[in-house]
């Protein structure tokens, strides 16, 4: 840790946020949770909010891929995702969602401003988003794709999201 420059756990939970939630919309593989609580780590995120039926920490299948992120990252779980939006948009917060639809924004033409706080919606592996959150996000974020496949793996997509976010706020 000490050679690679890195923060142990309390250094970590005190030290300054990227401005983004992860929202994990009804997200069904555990290791996904998982994954998705690592790149949550990995690029300091304010939070990963998990809601519907996405499992939460403690468990041995979410700690396979988090390698111990449940302990650094703060998160918090929510029985309903529109609770969750709803509650996010009253604090301030931009809701995005990331998916295909009609109007979505290609991720390299969206550069998110440096003062606003996100809420990143990311959906079930098989249904995305679902319509009733699409209905409330302020825009909708697409990773251009070419290959045969619609969509890719949710923990993937969190990791190219958070990067793009990364890319643009902090380098």
């Amino acid at each position: 840790m000490e050679q690679l420059n890195r923060p142990d756990v309390e250094s970590f939970k005190n030290q300054d946020k990227t401005p983004v939630i992860i929202l994990l919309d009804n997200v069904r593989s555990m290791h996904n949770v998982g994954s998705t609580f690592r790149t949550a780590d990995g690029f300091a995120v304010e939070k990963v909010v998990l809601c519907g039926i996405t499992a939460s920490p403690p468990h041995r299948e979410i700690e396979k891929t988090a390698l111990g992120a449940t302990h650094s990252v703060a998160w918090e779980y929510h029985e309903q995702t529109i609770d969750a939006i709803r509650a996010f948009r009253s604090q301030g917060y931009t809701i995005l969602a990331v998916e295909q639809a009609k109007g979505s924004i290609a991720l390299q033409d969206f550069t998110p401003a440096p003062l606003q706080k996100y809420v990143v919606v990311f959906g079930n592996e098989v249904h995305g988003v679902s319509d009733e959150i699409m209905e409330e996000i302020d825009a909708c974020l697409e990773i251009p794709q070419f290959g045969t496949k619609h969509s890719l793996n949710v923990s993937v997509t969190v990791g190219i999201i958070m990067w793009h976010f990364i890319q643009r706020l902090k380098l």
